[in-house]
């Protein structure tokens, strides 16, 4: 209840409700642009300040460790199950998008935890941003095989450099790496200089961007009409799915609790930003329709509404 009473959250189920009963309010492109660029610069800030306190140690090296594990496990996973039940192209596009991650997502956690007192890490926006590729590669270099496989030559393979470019190269994914940089040279001086900007004004461009969010999971549910019967259950069943898997490396390992949880909700996420942005081009075959509409109305709506205290609950009980 304490979550779901979070204006942030709230403002993410009204926005829900605006666009189910078929609203007219939205929020112009450019802001909603804005607005995701500035969560992921004031999340890079906040990491590299963190990072600049900690110092790299081997308890970071773990967290990075693991989330590129998961990264390459769960896509991996996703496709192996999905390929016997849809087409393999269909397969892999769905495992990349459950295979990324949603810096949404993300970032309303560690909002959720630094209301709850619980620490974590500054180096899990650097894990976040790890994840956020494998996925995509790996989808790449199976649609490739599968057409080779379907027309016996090379001719419409996807270059895997440009892939590789693109993904490396994202405005959202630079723009917080060099955020996390920044904060890390800049130190306690430059979180001083910054923190009007990166912790004063975020809890309510948050609540801002969750609204316009909400406007558009809202519209992706109506797309879920005539989807295959497994893509609705894989929405529904992979996430919790992906965070046990998560919290088990983590519980081997003896990750922090904060960083566990961060993790979990990496791990239960969806992309559908990246992704789509990416395999649009490099896998035409695919309607976007479908794995849009698996990420943004179902898995979205789900985690940020009852997945996160879920998770958070469930890390605590295991700790």
């Amino acid at each position: 209840m304490t979550n779901l009473l979070d204006p942030s959250i709230l403002f993410f189920i009204f926005g829900i409700f605006a666009g189910l009963v078929k609203s007219n309010l939205e929020i112009p492109q450019p802001i909603s642009r804005f607005l995701s660029l500035y969560l992921l610069m004031a999340l890079g800030l906040k990491g590299g300040f963190a990072l600049n306190k900690s110092g790299f140690t081997p308890e970071i090296a773990i967290s990075l460790g693991l989330a590129i594990t998961l990264a390459i496990a769960i896509p991996l996973l996703g496709y192996n199950l999905l390929k016997h039940k849809l087409n393999k192209l269909d397969a892999a596009a769905i495992a990349a998008t459950y295979g990324s991650i949603s810096a949404v997502t993300f970032i309303t956690t560690t909002q959720v935890l630094d209301q709850d007192g619980i620490s974590y890490g500054g180096h899990m926006a650097a894990a976040m941003a790890l994840m956020e590729s494998p996925a995509i590669i790996i989808a790449i270099v199976l649609a490739n095989q599968i057409r080779q496989q379907r027309s016996g030559t090379t001719t419409s393979q996807t270059s895997l450099g440009k892939i590789l470019h693109e993904s490396f190269t994202d405005g959202g994914q630079l723009l917080l790496l060099g955020s996390l940089v920044v904060g890390l040279i800049s130190g306690d001086s430059g979180h001083k200089v910054m923190a009007p900007f990166s912790i004063d004004l975020f809890k309510g461009l948050l609540a801002f961007f969750l609204l316009d969010m909400g406007l558009v999971a809202a519209r992706s549910i109506r797309e879920l009409k005539g989807k295959p019967p497994i893509t609705l259950l894989y929405a529904f069943i992979a996430p919790p799915v992906h965070a046990l898997i998560a919290l088990g490396l983590c519980h081997l390992f003896q990750v922090p609790l904060g960083d566990t949880i961060l993790l979990m909700i990496l791990a239960a996420s969806a992309s559908y930003i990246a992704v789509p942005a990416v395999l649009r081009h490099a896998m035409p075959e695919v309607n976007p329709a479908l794995f849009m509409g698996m990420s943004l109305g179902i898995t979205f709506p789900l985690n940020i509404i009852f997945g996160i205290p879920i998770y958070i609950a469930i890390a605590k009980y295991c700790a």
